[in-house]
């Protein structure tokens, strides 16, 4: 008999969640705040394949399983606000899953073939301890990729490779370190959204200027940066003002210059991280 209480009272009322969708062939389990840490507290969940929505956020769980990859019809992923250092390999070969969340955990890295999802549109990975040094070689291989919310990370730079990403309508960026951005973000020609607030970038790529970044359903936000007066200036009077000058040859020289000139020079300093807590260990 189990002697842990709180472990089976737990289990008795995710173990309902469980029976009750069994019984009326639910295929969407909603399990948000269970106070769950484990998998294991989850009795006969991969068997139950015909699930194609399981959202297990607001938990404590430390370890995904790599039996999840048994749902081969999970077509949305919710593991927002749980305790997650990794993900498990297998996570990238579920052949239907569309929306991943795994933002508000503590991931320090990615899996190898990470970028293997053959249909993912939206991956959430914000609010976690990532950087460009643990990005896996194929991470711009995900062409069904829609929305990338990479924003809360320590980001300094985002590889050229994001160019790749032909598809990608929003690009989060926010709350990072970021000094630069790659001019491949201009060949992303269906980006409608682009955020990059809170971060150390001084300039923008001329070529951010060929996006649709100014219709009425586009955003683009970049307070917070420590951008060089003439950016600055544009800015202040509106997006369009610095889209436009962008565009300018004046404009282009500075570019140049700067990126000639700042690679040498000090970068702006970082912000405080120490208190996130995607950085406190349970």
């Amino acid at each position: 008999m189990n002697q842990c209480l709180p472990v089976s009272a737990k289990m008795s009322k995710a173990k309902k969640v469980l029976d009750e969708a069994r019984e009326t062939q639910n295929r969407e389990l909603d399990l948000v705040d269970k106070n769950l840490s484990s998998f294991e507290e989850l009795p006969g969940l991969f068997n139950m394949a015909n699930i194609t929505r399981l959202t297990l956020s607001h938990n404590k769980i430390s370890v995904i399983s790599p039996g999840i990859a048994n749902l081969l019809n999970l077509e949305i992923l919710n593991l927002s606000n749980n305790q997650l250092a990794e993900l498990p390999v297998s996570l990238s070969s579920m052949p239907k899953l569309r929306i991943l969340n795994v933002s508000i955990n503590k991931l320090i890295n990615l899996p190898r073939g990470f970028g293997a999802f053959p249909v993912l549109e939206v991956l959430d990975l914000s609010y976690n301890n990532l950087n460009e040094q643990v990005l896996p070689g194929n991470f711009f291989g995900m062409e069904t990729l829609r929305a990338l919310y990479l924003g809360d990370n320590d980001f300094e730079y985002i590889p050229k490779e994001v160019g790749q990403l032909k598809n990608l309508q929003i690009l989060g960026l926010r709350d990072n370190d970021l000094l630069e951005l790659p001019r491949e973000v201009g060949d992303l020609l269906r980006l409608r959204e682009l955020h990059i607030q809170n971060n150390r970038l001084q300039v923008l790529p001329p070529e951010i200027a060929q996006l649709d970044l100014l219709s009425n359903k586009s955003v683009m936000k970049m307070e917070e940066n420590p951008w060089v007066n003439p950016i600055a200036e544009q800015y202040l009077l509106g997006i369009s003002h610095v889209i436009d000058y962008l565009k300018t040859e004046t404009y282009k020289i500075i570019y140049n210059r700067h990126m000639q000139a700042g690679r040498s020079g000090p970068p702006p300093p970082k912000a405080d991280k120490s208190k996130k807590t995607s950085r406190i260990r349970a």
